[in-house]
């Protein structure tokens, strides 16, 4: 992921300081780079929140979220990383606690001799608080690019629905360019997620199969060992359509269905993935019962242990028809892929936590070989985003002996198998471009309101038509049997992501 180039020197305000994502995941990452000396040679980190604390309890608070959180097993920079943060309480409902942030950040400035204006706003916060503050940084000047450029990360989920993102982009809009604003998907910032790109683009035994002709369905999954814990009341407002397909899924889907880019740029990448979202098959509400399954884990044991299904977590409504797991089939209308079916499934409490992406290919024309199906020998290229992160093609060979008995086999790569690989947490990742000013992984929002509106149909369906089930699955199950009847064929399944589980509940082995 990385170069020796630093970004520019800046500040970086981080609203929600005291919060769970920048415990776990934002401040272990700027750490992270600390260590691998690719921060800027001066950057002041400021985290704001409600929070009364000093500058000192807040770094304390973090270097203990570092050693807590953090993946390096050399802490030796903790104390050097932490004399780079500072607090500032804040009320983002009053415009004089964003003067006063005006304030302290230029007096940090000139304190610390940064030499320019440039500034990134992470907005680590509810989404309901993003238009206050984009808006209250804008009153008090912030956004001002005359002394330096200044970026807006947005968390997910950029609005609740189609009318909602439209409605926080437009507020966004009236005082922020689209080049200052990064919808930060995490998901993007994977490593595999990014080598779907090199895979496909510099590899001439893969991009000329990369079409109907030879592929004959693509397959998604993105499974959850755990339930939604202390988050019954987040999710029963969202659901896995919109936590995980709206964003995650497709954006994956777009990666893995692009054209070829003219360049590897932001704009030409963001240009070629928007345009698959773009011709996604719309669904109609009406048929949107067909192909698309939602389910929801009920109560069962798993491993000896009771585990309690959704219904009776906390903050849950008990007649709750939010969807803990949610399958589709879709198809994208180009020349590329027309009619070749793509299927999606996630899910929480499945037995095992997993994202792979599998391209299944067609099989031969002609069945020369005895076989028990038309597909038991069909190759597969599978890549896994999480864990055991690699790549894997299976394929026929004859098994030793008489006659010609087949036996799938596996051709394998494992980002672990490279001694000097690290494989870096897709926050530094993302961190680091946008410090760059690279938007390449950040969504644009015409990708972000094509997602939307796909699934639009989908959510109205499933909200306004009491017949359309919610079907149980046991915690602990890869969800309802029904999701098998979406792949069309009868005597093909979803792909079992892990036949041999290791001794470790949480690993499942490519």
């Amino acid at each position: 992921m990385m170069n020796n180039n630093k970004p520019d020197n800046l500040v970086l305000v981080i609203f929600g300081a005291t919060g769970d994502l920048n415990k776990r995941k934002l401040i272990p990452s700027l750490f992270a780079l600390e260590v691998l000396n690719l921060l800027p040679e001066k950057l002041v980190i400021v985290g704001s929140g409600r929070t009364v604390l000093t500058d000192e309890e807040f770094r304390q608070s973090m270097a203990i979220a570092i050693q807590k959180f953090s993946k390096e097993k050399d802490l030796s920079k903790v104390e050097a990383f932490v004399s780079r943060l500072f607090y500032q309480r804040e009320n983002p409902s009053e415009l004089r606690g964003f003067l006063i942030l005006g304030e302290r950040l230029e007096s940090l400035r000139q304190q610390l001799g940064i030499g320019n204006h440039n500034t990134i706003f992470y907005l680590s916060t509810p989404p309901s608080l993003y238009q206050i503050i984009a808006q209250g940084l804008a009153d008090a000047g912030l956004n001002n690019e005359e002394k330096g450029w200044k970026r807006l990360i947005v968390e997910k989920p950029f609005g609740y629905d189609f009318e909602s993102a439209e409605k926080l982009n437009a507020s966004l809009q009236q005082n922020w360019n689209e080049n200052q604003i990064y919808r930060i998907d995490h998901y993007l910032g994977k490593e595999t997620v990014q080598n779907v790109l090199v895979t496909r683009f510099s590899n001439g035994i893969f991009e000329p199969l990369w079409n109907r002709n030879f592929i004959h369905h693509v397959e998604i999954t993105s499974a959850e060992n755990f339930g939604v814990g202390q988050r019954g009341g987040y999710y029963e407002e969202s659901g896995a359509l919109r936590d995980m397909i709206q964003n995650h899924l497709l954006q994956l889907v777009s990666l893995i269905a692009m054209e070829p880019p003219a360049s590897i740029d932001a704009d030409a990448i963001r240009n070629e993935t928007v345009k698959v979202l773009q011709s996604l098959r719309p669904i109609t509400e009406e048929k949107a019962g067909s192909v698309a399954i939602r389910g929801q884990y009920v109560g069962s044991q798993i491993r000896g242990k009771n585990v309690k299904g959704y219904r009776e977590e906390d903050r849950v409504d008990p007649a709750s028809k939010t969807e803990t797991y949610a399958a589709l089939k879709f198809y994208i209308d180009n020349w590329r892929w027309g009619g070749v079916p793509f299927y999606i499934r996630t899910g929480k409490h499945l037995p095992i936590r997993v994202t792979e992406a599998v391209i299944h290919f067609k099989p031969t024309p002609h069945h020369l070989f005895a076989q028990k199906g038309p597909c038991d020998t069909c190759n597969q290229l599978i890549i896994r985003i999480q864990p055991d992160e690699g790549m894997l093609i299976r394929f026929a060979m004859k098994t030793p002996g008489a006659g010609f008995h087949l036996e799938n086999v596996s051709m394998d790569f494992h980002y672990s198998d490279l001694s000097h690989a690290r494989i870096p947490d897709a926050y530094e990742r993302l961190l680091l471009d946008s410090m760059a000013g690279d938007s390449t992984l950040f969504a644009r929002i015409d990708a972000v309101m094509a997602a939307w509106k796909f699934i639009a149909p989908i959510l109205n369906a499933w909200k306004n038509n009491p017949d359309i089930p919610v079907y149980g699955y046991p915690a602990g199950s890869w969800g309802p049997d029904v999701a098998d009847s979406l792949i069309e064929e009868p005597e093909m399944t979803w792909r079992h992501p892990c036949p041999a589980l290791t001794g470790d509940d949480n690993f499942c082995k490519l």
